[in-house]
């Protein structure tokens, strides 16, 4: 990646969209702690550094603050929200608590035409606006170049430095145009080019993979999602047979997951795959559970030592590869009132005991998730793998709430593929985010065949999103939902009773538990 933007994090719960939208400028971007010396930046070589948003207030005596020698870099600089507040507190300006928050839906009038960022965009633009503080003096050398009805420094501008602040998102999809904002920062003012591409991406992570392997063994838990399956995809391709997939039916799978992933990689890819029946042994210690952080731990605790007993039977082994992704390794900043703090344990990344004896290898941990659907595709997966949308790593157990048995898995099971079939035929499963089943810890009464019935309740859970870290609730068709609803009560005994989950993240998650 000759040519990258760094993003600086204050604690925004925006800073991944922010790299996104870089990335979708065909650009590669690097999230960063928001006090890495100004000397390790400048040994990457950014064509642009964006100070993102944050929860603080610049001149609070706890506010995280940049090394000042970013500014003395020589590169462009786009601050937002949070970052437009840093140039006035470190060049010279002022900020102070305003009169009222300015939150939500606004209208920016843009004064100065010329200047880069609004280039080829109409003089009146729809942002959104998420702070409660505001410039008041502007550092020397910048001037306004548009305006909000709560502020008269909504962007302003250092065209001699490059320096550019935006007291509104860009980012956000609720800035219609932001993303235009964004490119002609990337493109116009750090004159990056378009050299990141999935073609180029495979290309050179190949020549990495078979550097950092040579001819040795890797070994991968295949679970059959996306970025394990893009993982199996581009190492084969890298390395064939040096590669073993050990996949774990831990009995919490959906329907046919099993027999679609010995049918994809086994026989269509033919890949090493070492195939682990594990059920009773998962739902055995998973017996009479309810809590959800426990769930998370034991299924996590017993996939690791079923995969280690596995990687002993598949012989001399020196690495073990993961399907980890960039937003998994990208280090949390501990700001108060960061809204990404901690929501529930990951056991996908950092799990691993230290007595694995194993090298890592990555080849995702560059990538967002939809870049490695992107990949995906490159490599030749169907659409079925790649496009299938996500599941989480607990599997069922946490779409099955209260104490997991097989019984109630076998509804569950059977419902969630009602939902998924059906979603289909609709021609909406591809177009949405996610679509699921949840069986609650809920009977009612209801009537079936003239009898009376005590049964389940099951919540169809159907979510849009960019990345997962916001959601809204999809508005189903009646006539779809109607279906969905009559084929679960008339063909899966134990359910007499469906509702429907109309809650957005936040102020929910997207999953149950």
């Amino acid at each position: 990646m000759n040519e990258q933007i760094i993003i600086l994090d204050f604690g925004s719960q925006y800073t991944q969209v922010i790299a996104r939208r870089i990335r979708e400028c065909s650009v590669y971007s690097t999230i960063l702690r928001y006090d890495t010396p100004a000397a390790e930046i400048a040994k990457l070589k950014p064509s642009g550094i964006i100070l993102s948003g944050g929860p603080s207030s610049v001149y609070a005596a706890d506010a995280p603050l940049p090394d000042r020698a970013i500014f003395a870099l020589g590169v462009p600089i786009l601050g937002i929200c949070f970052g437009v507040q840093l140039f006035a507190q470190f060049l010279g300006g002022k900020v102070e608590k305003g009169q009222k928050r300015e939150y939500g839906k606004g209208t920016l009038t843009v004064k100065d035409g010329a200047c880069a960022l609004f280039k080829k965009l109409p003089r009146q633009l729809q942002v959104w606006n998420s702070h409660g503080d505001k410039l008041t003096k502007l550092p020397k050398g910048f001037v306004s170049v548009a305006v909000t009805d709560n502020s008269e420094f909504a962007a302003i501008e250092n065209r001699q430095k490059r320096f550019f602040g935006l007291q509104f998102h860009p980012e956000v999809v609720h800035t219609p145009r932001g993303k235009e904002i964004i490119t002609n920062f990337v493109h116009g003012v750090c004159r990056c080019g378009k050299g990141w591409t999935m073609r180029n991406y495979l290309e050179q992570s190949i020549a990495e993979i078979r550097a950092q392997v040579g001819k040795e063994r890797v070994i991968l838990g295949l679970s059959g999602g996306v970025d394990s399956s893009v993982a199996a995809a581009l190492l084969h391709k890298a390395i064939g047979d040096q590669l073993t997939c050990i996949f774990v039916n831990n009995g919490l799978l959906r329907a046919r997951e099993a027999e679609v992933v010995q049918e994809v990689f086994g026989r269509n890819f033919k890949m090493k795959l070492q195939y682990e029946e594990a059920s009773n042994l998962f739902l055995n210690k998973l017996r009479g559970v309810t809590d959800p952080e426990r769930k998370r731990k034991i299924i996590g605790k017993a996939f690791i030592d079923v995969f280690q007993a596995a990687t002993k039977r598949a012989g001399k082994v020196k690495f073990l590869a993961q399907g980890t992704l960039y937003p998994d390794i990208i280090e949390s900043v501990p700001i108060a009132g960061n809204p990404a703090a901690l929501i529930k344990s990951h056991h996908n990344v950092g799990g691993l005991p230290k007595n694995m004896k194993f090298a890592l290898v990555e080849p995702l941990k560059c990538l967002f998730k939809d870049e490695v659907r992107q990949l995906g595709l490159e490599l030749g997966l169907p659409k079925e793998i790649v496009y299938r949308q996500p599941f989480p790593g607990p599997g069922l157990a946490v779409r099955c709430l209260g104490d997991v048995t097989p019984e109630k898995l076998k509804v569950l099971r059977r419902a969630d593929a009602i939902v998924v079939e059906e979603m289909k035929l609709a021609d909406l499963y591809y177009k949405t985010w996610q679509t699921f089943a949840v069986l609650l810890p809920v009977r009612s009464v209801g009537v079936q065949g003239d009898e009376r019935t005590y049964d389940w309740t099951l919540a169809i859970r159907a979510v849009e999103s960019q990345d997962g870290m916001t959601a809204d609730w999809v508005r189903l068709p009646y006539d779809l939902l109607e279906k969905i609803s009559l084929r679960i009560t008339n063909e899966v005994r134990g359910l007499n009773r469906v509702v429907l989950d109309l809650t957005s993240k936040p102020p929910g998650t997207i999953e149950w538990e």
